[in-house]
Order: C-alpha cells, then structure tokens, then sequence
C-alpha cells in the first residue's frame, strides 16, 4: 500500500477464482482430470502459486475456495493462502457442500484491518450463493469491497445483482468482484449499474477460459469515487479462470487510521 499526494492510498486488488487448487488447461481436462475436483493430490503447489500472486497485493477475493474437504486435504485454502501470502486478516463464507468430499467459499484476505466483515446469503433458484462485505472506514463513504460468484442462469443473476444492489447503492467507494459468470453487457448488468454508484470498466480483459481466454466473467467493478489503474489478467496457477489483478486509489478518508 502506498500513500499518494492529495491524501489518497494506493492499494492493489486481486479477484481470482482459484477452482480449489484443481489444474484445468484445456476443456477434456473436465472429464479426463475430474479425480483432481474429488482428490487433493497436486492442489498444495498450485495453493503456493496462488500465494505468492496474492501477497503482492493489499486485498484480495477468491472465489471457489474450498473451506476444509476430501478435495483439500480438510485444509481451509483461504486460512492456507492467508498464512503463506502474509495476509493478517482473512475471513470466508462456505456456500455449497457436497457431503465431505467437496465445499466451496468465497474468501476475502487482507492485510487492512477491516471494520466490519458481513455475509449474505444470495438469491437464486438453487441455494448457495452468498456474498462477502468488508467495511473498511467508519462511515457510509468508507472503502468497501463485495466478493461475490453469481450464478450460472440469468434469472437468478439478476436477482443476485438487484439483492447486491442493495447493500451498495450508495457508496461512492464501493467494489464490487468476483466470478459473475457473465458479459458485463448483460442486462442484468445494466440493471446494476443503474441502482448503484458502480461504474463499467473502461475495457473488457477476458479472464475464461484461462488458457485460451476469450469471455470476461470475472470483474473487479468500482464505485464512482475511485479510480484504477494498471488492470490485468494473470494466472491463477492451474485455475481454469485467470486472476484480474488493478491498482486502486482510495480517498484516505474512506479508510480507518
């Protein structure tokens, strides 16, 4: 974190959906790799890959991060990538659990202390989703980071979307990231747009998938009073996503201390 002229702090995010430590490189490896979704064989290395990327970085929200199954070898990959990338604050919220052999969260690591830290569950025709809020100042215009992973259908995005919505409309320092699973011109997005402070990015930066990327379905989305720069997609070790990784500069009022 660095402190810039004009009492802002410039900090540097990451969003990445790390698949559990799982390696996909290209689509067979869904069936011919599909032990590795199951088995925790391998995921220790790719882990430690995804640590080193993060602890460059002052904040940082995963999705798909297995809170302690068979898959993971019962570790919590985010407590896991918290200690290795030098994060002193981290939290989750597991969403869905298949029996003891697969769960999943998303995941906040920081080496800011937050305010306060709140989870939601999320709307949609299956349950399971959730999103992650961490306050980072003591007021309404206080830095404040969403990490969400949006459903698969439409439908239910859109009412994830409007759910969120609500919790940001009116926080000029708000950001908003993780794996929506869609284009940011969807109409669900538009919908977002248009209930929050939140603002599109400037350009699309594919992020799926990650060795052939061609959609950009993960995003990092700011609040009208922030600014970025320097964003770009970099691997996640194996993951079949890439990791968004941007500079941020934040008022040093909407941060605590």
């Amino acid at each position: 974190m660095q402190k810039k002229p004009g009492g802002h702090r410039r900090l540097k995010l990451l969003s990445a959906n790390i698949q559990a430590g799982s390696s996909t490189r290209r689509y067979s490896d869904y069936a011919t790799r599909s032990w590795s979704h199951v088995l925790p064989m391998g995921k220790r290395l790719s882990l430690d890959a995804i640590a080193q990327l993060a602890g460059v970085h002052d904040i940082v929200g995963l999705n798909e991060s297995d809170p302690g199954s068979l898959r993971s070898g019962f570790t919590n990959q985010t407590h896991y990538l918290a200690q290795r990338g030098g994060f002193h604050y981290w939290s989750h919220q597991p969403n869905r659990r298949v029996g003891g052999v697969a769960s999943s969260a998303n995941g906040l690591l920081s080496k800011l202390e937050p305010v306060e830290v709140i989870d939601h569950a999320l709307p949609g025709r299956i349950a399971g989703r959730g999103v992650l809020v961490a306050r980072f100042g003591d007021d309404d215009d206080a830095l404040t980071i969403a990490v969400a992973h949006l459903s698969l259908g439409a439908q239910s995005r859109a009412s994830q979307l409007a759910f969120i919505a609500e919790l940001l409309h009116d926080h000029p320092h708000a950001v908003l990231m993780g794996d929506f699973n869609c284009d940011i011109d969807r109409p669900e997005m538009a919908t977002l747009f248009r209930r929050t402070r939140l603002q599109p990015p400037s350009h699309a930066v594919p992020t799926f998938p990650s060795w052939r990327p061609q959609r950009a379905i993960d995003h990092i989305l700011l609040g009208d009073g922030l600014t970025n720069h320097h964003a770009r997609a970099l691997p996640a070790a194996q993951s079949d996503h890439l990791a968004l990784s941007l500079e941020l500069d934040v008022p040093a009022a909407a941060l605590r201390g």
